[in-house]
């Protein structure tokens, strides 16, 4: 352990912990990468096998200082075929457990299959999204030679939690966790965080309801940044991409506070990053939305991960959160909410489509009252 420190101290790209078991000191992503590579053999981070089965069994039986007779003997009593529990000319069901089994484990695993079926919890559907999420990328190859991500890559693993209000947090969880490769850009990893505030409908609609939304906040207000130990990394492939960090820089220099700097978004990669591990960062859009980000893992990618870079980022979980019902009928979401509204219970209120245009529109459509209508968009929508 004291020369483990010793080597971190001597090695700013080597991470260390600032504060035990928060987060790690500063350190370059790119030139930990280097550190891990010069440390390693090949075959330590290698995506291939090392050689073939004959191969493998010289080595075990050198390793083991066994014989080759011993060996043979071995793999026949290792094999698969001697676990056999059914006839040879039975063809085996992998989900049956013979009730008069001998074998420990398979009285276990017939126990837990009992109990199970004593239990009447069923997955739902975002359970089921999950399971096959994790099936569809774990081990998968790409189909191209030229999508897989090379030997030595590193990836690392950020989570992105719920925007910021003024009075709270709204949930301390992280929104969705996130696989990014060292050669993805900052932009790769803007376009694949879901945020709701980016479909929201600018304008109001109570006099025609049917008129569909010009277009919605993504498209329209398209500056964001990332800060990262100081600097600011603007979006700025649009034209009408505006520098939003330079407001903060301003106020910060007025103030003397230490000088940030800027980047853009689109020409940084993260192996260029200096980063902590465990540390909270800064992701802002739509001028005001702000989202936390933090760095959990930095590591080289291994034969067991999704190597199809075209997937990445990857998405590895979601948290699940409630949908906003009709205040009315209580069981559709909500689609709609109304201010200065004196057929809603509340001010402002939150109406599904049927409930809205029953309350507030006659039979031929002709707007009752006076109040103001604006499209919603659930936050549940990403569920």
């Amino acid at each position: 352990m004291a020369a483990s420190k010793r080597l971190c101290a001597s090695n700013a790209n080597i991470p260390d912990y600032e504060y035990s078991d928060v987060n790690t000191k500063p350190f370059h992503i790119g030139s930990f990468r280097e550190e891990w590579l010069k440390r390693l053999k090949l075959k330590d981070y290698s995506f291939q096998q090392e050689g073939d089965g004959d191969a493998f069994d010289a080595n075990f039986a050198r390793e083991m200082g066994v014989g080759a007779e011993i060996m043979a003997e071995l793999k026949s009593v290792c094999s698969l075929d001697s676990l056999r529990c059914y006839p040879e000319n039975q063809e085996p069901d992998a989900d049956v457990v013979p009730p008069d089994s001998t074998l420990k484990t398979l009285q276990q695993r017939k126990e837990k299959q009992d109990y199970k079926a004593t239990l009447k919890v069923t997955k739902n559907r975002h359970d089921l999204y999950a399971d096959e999420l994790e099936r569809s990328t774990v081990s998968r190859n790409p189909e191209a030679v030229t999508d897989f991500i090379p030997e030595g890559e590193v990836i690392l693993t950020l989570n992105v939690y719920y925007p910021a209000t003024f009075e709270k947090f709204l949930y301390v969880r992280p929104h969705m966790t996130l696989l990014v490769t060292g050669s993805h850009r900052l932009t790769d990893l803007r376009d694949a965080i879901c945020c709701v505030s980016d479909l929201q409908a600018c304008g109001e609609l109570s006099n025609n309801p049917d008129v569909a939304p010009d277009f919605i906040s993504k498209d329209h207000f398209k500056s964001a940044f990332f800060f990262f130990e100081g600097v600011f990394y603007n979006d700025m492939r649009f034209p009408e991409c505006q520098d939003i960090s330079l407001t903060i820089i301003e106020w910060a220099k007025a103030r003397n506070f230490p000088d940030y700097r800027q980047a853009k978004m689109e020409d940084t990669r993260f192996v260029d990053l200096t980063v902590k591990v465990g540390f909270p960062y800064l992701y802002c859009h739509q001028g005001d939305c702000e989202h936390l980000v933090i760095i959990t893992d930095v590591r080289l990618a291994h034969k067991d991960d999704c190597l199809d870079k075209e997937l990445y980022p990857l998405l590895i979980h979601k948290h699940r959160i409630l949908t906003q019902k009709c205040a009315v009928c209580h069981i559709f979401i909500g689609r709609w909410f109304t201010t200065n509204d004196h057929f809603a219970p509340s001010d402002p209120c939150v109406f599904c489509d049927k409930c809205f245009r029953m309350l507030h529109y006659d039979a031929a459509g002709n707007k009752l009252g006076d109040f103001q209508a604006y499209p919603y968009v659930d936050r549940g929508a990403f569920n």
